[in-house]
């Protein structure tokens, strides 16, 4: 439905009031046709119901590939600004950027509703190098805990073992 409202706003040409619009629409258009720059774009897609398209969708990947090109990202180090504007297109980040960027990923990464098994790796991997806020698993507590309480299902044995009683 929202692909056929989009072919009908645009019919006379690309409306520069997108703004009035809902922010759902955006999830079926390229940037490019968006009239303001790449980045307030993807400012509003993070708006967007990302329920919308289901995971891994085309769609969604195809954003996510835009969305880094806009950005300028070059390699696979995602910033903490650059990781606010994706919003919920973080979620679909493979595991060598995950990896790539440390713990610097972790708070978006955590309002992810599922993880791929190679995401998963990926947070186990960058958590148990202990190069993040948190630090080692063997140095956490209860409150660290509660603030990895969305990572706890995805933890596996080799790190829950390091974690003080």
């Amino acid at each position: 439905q929202l692909s056929c409202l989009l072919r009908m706003v645009t019919l006379q040409g690309i409306p520069q009031d997108w703004d009035t619009y809902p922010q759902d629409l955006l999830l079926f258009l390229s940037p490019s046709d968006y009239a303001g720059n790449c980045s307030q774009f993807f400012t509003n897609v993070r708006k967007a119901n990302e329920d919308v398209l289901p995971r891994e969708a085309p769609q969604r990947q195809q954003l996510l590939l835009e969305a880094l090109e806009c950005l300028g990202v070059s390699g696979t180090q995602i910033s903490k600004g650059n990781a606010e504007i994706l919003g919920w297109l973080v979620c679909e980040l493979g595991e060598e950027y995950i990896k790539s960027s440390g713990g610097s990923l972790l708070k978006d990464l955590s309002q992810c509703g599922s993880f791929l098994p190679e995401q998963e790796e990926a947070i186990r991997d960058v958590l148990s190098s202990g190069n993040t806020t948190f630090g080692p698993p063997a140095a956490w507590s209860a409150f660290t805990l509660s603030e990895l309480s969305r990572f706890i299902p995805v933890l596996g044995p080799s790190i829950l073992q390091q974690i003080p009683k």
